[in-house]
């Protein structure tokens, strides 16, 4: 039997339109609230057509020393193409966090499945 994990795929997002960038501060105070922009496509961009779409992302932060991570959002993107409209695949969130960490990122492709990518958070 197959573990999900077996199924994530990652890349360098420069050379790989279908892995999620993270963008969050090198540095955040303890508490204090802070933007994590997660968006598939930036480098290259990822077609969002109604034969090929990024259907959702998921984010998560796991703070150090943590068993598990934390769900921070889990975003869905329906429009491909209906009345000419397409989603991009861009999210923002604002958080607080009073341990570092690592912010992981999950998408999907109807077409290429599963990719993930990290960002290490520092909390000072």
């Amino acid at each position: 039997m197959k573990s999900l994990g077996q199924f994530l795929q990652s890349g360098d997002w420069k050379g790989e339109k279908h892995v999620p960038v993270i963008h969050i501060p090198e540095k955040v105070k303890a508490g204090e609230e802070f933007e994590i922009k997660v968006l598939v496509g930036e480098e290259i961009s990822h077609p969002n057509t109604q034969e090929h779409y990024i259907s959702w992302i998921k984010v998560f932060f796991l703070p150090e020393g943590a068993k598990f991570p934390v769900e921070v959002g889990n975003y869905s993107f329906t429009a491909h193409g209906e009345g000419e409209i397409f989603t991009e695949p861009t999210v923002v969130n604002k958080i607080k966090v009073n341990k570092s960490g690592t912010i992981h990122a999950v998408s999907y492709c109807n077409i290429h499945g599963l990719w993930e990518n990290s960002a290490e958070l520092i909390v000072e």
